[in-house]
């Protein structure tokens, strides 16, 4: 069973092609996550999570959220993280986590993809977007291969920059950049709601027609990115960025 969680496209993205590739199922997290929903979620196929790398680990709220999750079935879990360019030492950290939720950890894989985090970089230009998508592509082939022959997915052992990355500088992302407020609304905002229904974590609520950020967020992005007006901002850092989604159009024009 594919279980995955998606803020702009990309790991929806791999989730798909890895359910094609492989005829398993596929469940979307965000509504677990939003109704704060423990399951249960049934299969009797590995677990197969799909997620994105938020500083180097998959977000805070997922690792919590598989920490308490009722899974009943199978007890093996593979984990697929789409990234910016790597997952930094993020295995190390999914590994205790399946020991602390009685999981066999059967590998991860990191599969590098456009950069939505436009907090901190600039938007990918359309040709790195083709690029990227080029080679995630075959990359899931071969990880969807890896599943359907109950084989692990192979481990690379981790550097010292690594274990910075995934260790001291994630703590540090959610301290100086997570924790700070700055998201709001222009004028262009219409007031449609779409931010507040795809908050992973029910920070975002509509009062007077207008979206209100609260104390809990954990930037990822899916309300700057996907707003149908480009309404939402962070500060200054994101005015006059293109948005970037990973959505049908993609798949349709350029596979």
């Amino acid at each position: 069973m594919i279980l995955y969680y998606s803020a702009t496209g990309n790991s929806r993205y791999a989730a798909q092609a890895l359910r094609s590739l492989t005829g398993d199922g596929c469940i979307d997290l965000l509504p677990y996550l939003r109704s704060r929903s423990r399951g249960p979620i049934s299969s009797q196929r590995p677990f197969v999570f799909v997620l994105p790398t938020y500083a180097w680990r998959i977000p805070r709220m997922a690792a919590e959220w598989v920490e308490r999750a009722e899974l009943q079935g199978s007890r093996q879990a593979y984990f697929v993280l789409t990234c910016g360019e790597e997952a930094g030492n993020a295995a190390a950290y999914l590994k205790r986590l399946c020991r602390q939720k009685g999981l066999q950890f059967c590998g991860m894989a990191a599969v590098p993809m456009p950069d939505n985090y436009l907090i901190l970089f600039p938007s990918p230009a359309q040709e790195e977007i083709d690029a990227a998508m080029g080679k995630a592509a075959p990359l899931l082939k071969r990880i969807a291969a890896l599943l359907v022959e109950g084989e692990p997915l192979p481990e690379q052992e981790a550097s010292l920059l690594d274990k910075l990355k995934s260790g001291p500088v994630n703590r540090l992302f959610y301290t100086f950049f997570v924790t700070r407020p700055g998201f709001y609304a222009t004028s262009a905002c219409v007031g449609c709601g779409q931010c507040a229904s795809l908050c992973p974590k029910n920070n975002i609520v509509m009062q007077g027609g207008r979206p209100q950020w609260g104390t809990d967020c954990t930037h990822c992005t899916a309300c700057l990115n996907l707003c149908p007006t480009a309404a939402v901002e962070y500060r200054k850092k994101t005015q006059g960025k293109p948005r970037y989604h990973c959505g049908e159009v993609w798949r349709q024009d350029k596979q």
